[in-house]
C-alpha cells in the first residue's frame, strides 16, 4: 500500500484528537518525504507529493492548521512542523486534471492556514523560533506560487502580523518579500497594481514608523528590487508618496547603507521638479507621507479583502460539516462503549457466580460432591421443565381460548340467523290480529248489536250468585261518595298545611329581623315600620308582651325574686301610659322572643 493511502486510512479509521492527528501527520509526511528523497530521480518526490494531495492527506493538514488555539492544546511545536511539511509538499505537485481546483481553492486555503498559525504564534513571546519557521514555510510556498502574493497582502492574519511592534517580526516580513523578489525576476510583473501598491505601502510605512537600521535597510532594498524589475510601474507609484526622498535623506543616512539610500533617492527624483521640493517643509511632507501610506494601505486592503470571502465561506461550511461528522462518530463510539461495558459486566458477574460455585464445591466433602451435582442437575431440569411446560400450557391455552372465542362467535351468528329466520316464518304463518278498540275497520252497527246481544244472553244465562245488580249499583254509589269525601278532606288538609307553613315562615322572618334589629336609640321610623305585623291579634299580643317586659325591667330587684307570673297582668291604663311614653313602639313576637 502507498504511504499516502496508508496515512489516509489511519486518519479516517482511527478516532484521534487534533493533537494526535498532527503528530501522526508529522511522522507520516516526514517518513514519506525522506523515502522519496533517497531516490536520485526527482520525479519520485513529485509523484509522492501528488499522491499526498490527491489522496486528501494535505486537506487534513489544512484543516488542522486552521484549528483555533483551544483545539491545538498548546502543541505549537508540532503545529509549526506540520506547517513546514505541508508547505514543502505543496511545492512541485502535479495535480493533473485537478489543476484548477489546486491553484484556485487548495493553495489559498493552505496559505490562509499558514498565516493563521503565524498570527497565533506571533502573540506568544516563547514561540519566536516557531513563528520564524512558519514564516519560512510561507516564503517557500510564496516563491513556488507567486500568484498567492495578492492573497497574502490582503489577508487579515498578515495584517495583524504587520501591526506588531516587534522589530524582529517587521524585519522578517520585509525579508520575506526580498527573498521572493530575489528568487523570481518576474515576481513584480505578475502582480496587479493594487498588490504592488500594498507592497510599497508596507515598505514605506516601515521607513516612516520604524527606527531600526536593519528594518530600514531591508525596506530600501525591497523598493530597489521592485524598481529594478518593473521601473515603469514602480516609479509612478513611488511619486505618490510625497516627501519620501526627504525622509530618506534626513532619517536614513549614516546607517551603513548610504549607497542604497542615494540610489533610491536618485530613482525617485529622476523626473521630479526640484522647485517643488523646497516648497513644503520636511515635517509636513513626512506627516503627509505617513498619512497617505496608512490611508491607501487601508483602502486597498479593504478592496482586496472581499476576494477571500468565498474561500472563507467554503472553509466555514466544511469545518461545520466535519464538526458534525465528528460529533456523530463520538456519539456512536460512546454507544458502542456502553454496550461493550454492559457485556463485560455481565460476563464478570457470570464468572464470579461460577467461581463462587466452585469454591462451595471445594468446601463439600468428597463423598457429597456427586450427590450435590446430581441435586443441582435435578433442580435445573425441574426449572427447565417447568418453564417449558408453562410456555406450552400458555400457548395451548391461548390457542384454545382463541378457538373457543371463534366457535362462540360462529354459534352466535348461526343462532341469530336461525332465530331471525324462524321469526319471519312464524310471522308469515300467523293469522292477522284484529284490533280490539271500537270503530275498528270492518265492525258495523249490526255487528255491534249482535255482540251486545250475545253479551246479554251470556249474562242472563250465567248470573252472579253473590251480589245482585241492584246491590252492585248501591255499592258503587257508596264508594263514589266515600272517594269524594276523601278528596275533599285531602284538599282542606293541604290548605291547612300551607297556611301553617306560611305562618311558620313569617314567624321565622320576624325572629330574624328582631335578632338583627338595631338598639332603640338608633331606631328610625322606617326601621320601626318594618317590624309592624299585618295581623291584628299578633300585633296586640306582641304589644302586650313588649310592654310587660318593659314594666318588669322597671320593677325593683326584690320584686323579681318571686313569682314572675304577674308581670303580664298590668292594668290597661298603665299599658296606655307605657305606649304613650314609647310613642307606640313595639316589637312583634312573644316576651320570651323579645
Amino acid at each position: 500500500m502507498e504511504p499516502a493511502e496508508e496515512l489516509k486510512r489511519q486518519l479516517e479509521e482511527e478516532d484521534l484528537n487534533p493533537e494526535q492527528k498532527i503528530r501522526l501527520l508529522n511522522s507520516g509526511l516526514n517518513r514519506a518525504l525522506n523515502m522519496a528523497a533517497v531516490h536520485t530521480d526527482g520525479s519520485v518526490l513529485a509523484r509522492v507529493r501528488s499522491q499526498l494531495y490527491l489522496s486528501g492527506v494535505l486537506s487534513h493538514c489544512v484543516v488542522l492548521l486552521s484549528q483555533p488555539p483551544t483545539r491545538l492544546q498548546e502543541d505549537w511545536s508540532a503545529a509549526a512542523t506540520l506547517a513546514r511539511l505541508t508547505s514543502s509538499c505543496c511545492v512541485g505537485v502535479e495535480p493533473g486534471q485537478h489543476s484548477e481546483a489546486f491553484h484556485r481553492l487548495f493553495l489559498p486555503s493552505v496559505m490562509d492556514g499558514l498565516l493563521s498559525l503565524a498570527s497565533q504564534l506571533m502573540k506568544r513571546t516563547e514561540c519566536a523560533s516557531l513563528f520564524r519557521t512558519v514564516m519560512d514555510a510561507v516564503g517557500w510556498l510564496l516563491r513556488a506560487h507567486a500568484q498567492l502574493a495578492t492573497q497574502v497582502l490582503s489577508s487579515v492574519h498578515y495584517e495583524q502580523i504587520q501591526m506588531c511592534d516587534d522589530v524582529s517580526v517587521s524585519l522578517l516580513c520585509v525579508q520575506l518579500w526580498i527573498q521572493t523578489c530575489t528568487s523570481s525576476r518576474d515576481f513584480v510583473s505578475g502582480l496587479n497594481d493594487d498588490s504592488v501598491l500594498l507592497l510599497l505601502n508596507e515598505a514605506v510605512c516601515q521607513l516612516a514608523v520604524s527606527g531600526d537600521s536593519a528594518v530600514g535597510g531591508a525596506s530600501i532594498r525591497l523598493i530597489l528590487l521592485m524598481a529594478n524589475q518593473q521601473e515603469r510601474r514602480v516609479h509612478p507609484l513611488l511619486l505618490t508618496f510625497r516627501g519620501l526622498d526627504s525622509l530618506l535623506d534626513k532619517d536614513w543616512r549614516g546607517r551603513g547603507f548610504d549607497q542604497d539610500v542615494d540610489q533610491l533617492i536618485t530613482f525617485i527624483q529622476s523626473d521630479k521638479d526640484p522647485v517643488n521640493h523646497s516648497e513644503a517643509s520636511t515635517e509636513r511632507v513626512q506627516a503627509a507621507c505617513v498619512i497617505q501610506a496608512a490611508w491607501r494601505s487601508y483602502q486597498t486592503r479593504r478592496r482586496v479583502k472581499s476576494l477571500s470571502r468565498a474561500v472563507s465561506t467554503l472553509q466555514r461550511r466544511y469545518r461545520a460539516w466535519r464538526r458534525q461528522q465528528q460529533q456523530h462518530r463520538e456519539a456512536q463510539r460512546w454507544e458502542e462503549e456502553l454496550k461493550y461495558q454492559v457485556c463485560v459486566r455481565r460476563q464478570q458477574a457470570r464468572r464470579k457466580f461460577h467461581q463462587k460455585q466452585r469454591q462451595l464445591l471445594q468446601l463439600l466433602p468428597a463423598d457429597q460432591v456427586h450427590s450435590y451435582l446430581q441435586e443441582c442437575e435435578r433442580r435445573a431440569a425441574v426449572v427447565i421443565q417447568s418453564c417449558w411446560r408453562g410456555f406450552r400450557e400458555k400457548r395451548r391455552y391461548n390457542n384454545t381460548l382463541r378457538h373457543t372465542h371463534t366457535r362462540q362467535q360462529a354459534a352466535r351468528t348461526l343462532q341469530r340467523a336461525v332465530r331471525h329466520f324462524l321469526q319471519k316464518r312464524r310471522a308469515a304463518k300467523a293469522p292477522p290480529i284484529t284490533p280490539f278498540w271500537i270503530g275498528e275497520r270492518g265492525l258495523t252497527d249490526s255487528r255491534r248489536v249482535e255482540l251486545k246481544r250475545q253479551v246479554e244472553e251470556y249474562i242472563s244465562l250465567h248470573p252472579s250468585s253473590c251480589v245482585s245488580p241492584q246491590e252492585c249499583e248501591r255499592l258503587h254509589e257508596e264508594v263514589q261518595l266515600l272517594l269524594l269525601s276523601e278528596l275533599q278532606r285531602g284538599g282542606h288538609q293541604m290548605t291547612e298545611e300551607q297556611r301553617v307553613e306560611a305562618l311558620l315562615a313569617h314567624t321565622h322572618t320576624q325572629l330574624e329581623m328582631l335578632r338583627d334589629a338595631p338598639p332603640l336609640s338608633a331606631v328610625t321610623t322606617t326601621v320601626a315600620e318594618s317590624f309592624l305585623s299585618p295581623s291584628g291579634p299578633i300585633a296586640t299580643r306582641a304589644r302586650d308582651a313588649h310592654n310587660a317586659m318593659l314594666q318588669a325591667c322597671r320593677l325593683p330587684w326584690w320584686r323579681t325574686l318571686g313569682d314572675t307570673a304577674g308581670v303580664d297582668t298590668f292594668s290597661p291604663a298603665h299599658l296606655q301610659e307605657l305606649e304613650a311614653e314609647l310613642e307606640g313602639l313595639f316589637v312583634g313576637g312573644s316576651a320570651g322572643a323579645s
